[in-house]
């Protein structure tokens, strides 16, 4: 399983990759499948104040990709949310194969 983490407009440091990397792995402990793990982190800015997209894509075998999608002032906040929304998503799917 590899885990991918892009910057746009961002120059991505060892310890934001560090951290996004820690936060995508963990999401490995609730589906076996997962392929590829990418987080992109986009730095947007509107006049005085830089917001941060960060978009989570779970490539899971045998199903469409899991995409989630946040946006917060702060980088690591944002991936924080990001996490949180694809822990979700592929905790509801292993529910509905269990159900």
């Amino acid at each position: 399983m590899r885990i991918n983490v892009v910057g746009r407009h961002f120059e991505v440091t060892d310890a934001i990759r560090a951290y996004a990397e820690q936060k995508a792995g963990k999401l490995t402990r609730y589906l076996d499948l997962i392929q590829l793990i990418t987080v992109t982190i986009t730095k947007t800015s509107s006049h005085h104040v830089a917001d941060y997209d960060v978009e989570l894509v779970v490539d899971v075998e045998k199903h469409k990709d899991f995409v989630s999608h946040a946006k917060h002032i702060d980088p690591y906040a944002a991936i924080d949310l990001v996490a949180e929304k694809g822990e979700r998503q592929i905790r509801d799917f292993k529910e509905q194969i269990k159900g």
